[in-house]
């Protein structure tokens, strides 16, 4: 009786678990579908999780838009540098402010924290890069000004709030002054979580694009390419043509699937090298040689 209670719950389980599965994959099925789908079959709302009439008309529109190599190495050279400084400025400021005899680390933390609640707005945001510091159309408007996120200081400075002390005492009776603890001891077991800020830092530089849109737009990025190749796609379809046979149009719908696998492609390729950094021990840089 209890063998048959326990097969028929490993079956509910085994359900359960499958219809999680097709829930969290059919959406990527559906936009996949839906770009390589023909544009008179998006139109009358005929989308499944494999295309009816296959084409690559959608992806052909977007590519030969405009000339997408440049806003791609701009993008890709934006997300490099972005990351990169802002995880070195990230973790620097996560490890003073995680020092217990730095006396203003709350005052501080709470200022950092308000500004997750409060911000200056928009407007005053924009006077200050276009009019104060003149960054306008220039290339450093992409990293100085998201070059730390509060919330990314937060999760850092946690995290080494839970690194042993010794290690850090041990450095200083060795001589060692705070860069060298922050680039020898720290930065060495923070891998997982500066893994972790690397993956939330590159891809909100990556599907930026507001920031070309009021800032930089000589400099356009590919999002931002994209974002006006999918604005700027009109219904143009000709029934006495598609009855014919002849196709030479797109959809709207097709055309903002297409965009959204083009975006998110170069991400979803990138992630797995990062995954397994998430599992890394506390320790991690403690143990080697």
């Amino acid at each position: 009786m209890l063998e048959n209670k326990k097969g028929i719950f490993d079956y509910v389980l085994l359900v359960l678990f499958c219809g999680m599965i097709v829930i969290t994959v059919y959406p990527f099925l559906n936009v996949l579908a839906i770009s390589l789908n023909d544009p008179m079959d998006t139109m009358r709302n005929v989308n499944f999780i494999v295309p009816r009439k296959f084409t690559f008309a959608n992806y052909i529109y977007i590519f030969t838009q405009n000339n997408m190599v440049k806003p791609f190495l701009l993008s890709v050279l934006k997300t490099a540098a972005g990351t990169g400084v802002g995880v070195i400025c990230t973790s620097m400021l996560a490890y003073v402010l995680s020092r217990k005899d730095f006396y203003f680390h709350k005052s501080f933390t709470i200022l950092f924290i308000i500004t997750m609640y409060v911000s200056g707005g928009m407007i005053p945001e924009y006077l200050l890069i276009m009019r104060n510091l003149r960054m306008g159309n220039n290339f450093w408007v992409y990293i100085i000004p998201g070059m730390i996120w509060v919330y990314n200081v937060i999760l850092m400075c946690s995290f080494i709030e839970g690194l042993p002390m010794a290690l850090q005492e041990a450095a200083k009776i060795d001589g060692a002054n705070d860069f060298i603890i922050w680039y020898k001891v720290i930065l060495p077991l923070c891998t997982p979580v500066i893994a972790t800020v690397s993956l939330f830092i590159a891809v909100g530089q990556w599907n930026s694009f507001m920031d070309t849109y009021l800032y930089a737009r000589e400099l356009p990025t590919l999002q931002y390419v994209l974002y006006e190749i999918m604005e700027s796609a009109q219904i143009k379809v000709d029934p006495h043509a598609a009855a014919q046979g002849v196709q030479n149009t797109v959809s709207p719908m097709s055309v903002r699937m297409a965009v959204t696998v083009v975006a998110t492609l170069p991400i979803l390729a990138v992630y797995p090298f990062l995954q397994k950094y998430f599992v890394g021990g506390m320790t991690l840089g403690a143990v080697k040689d």
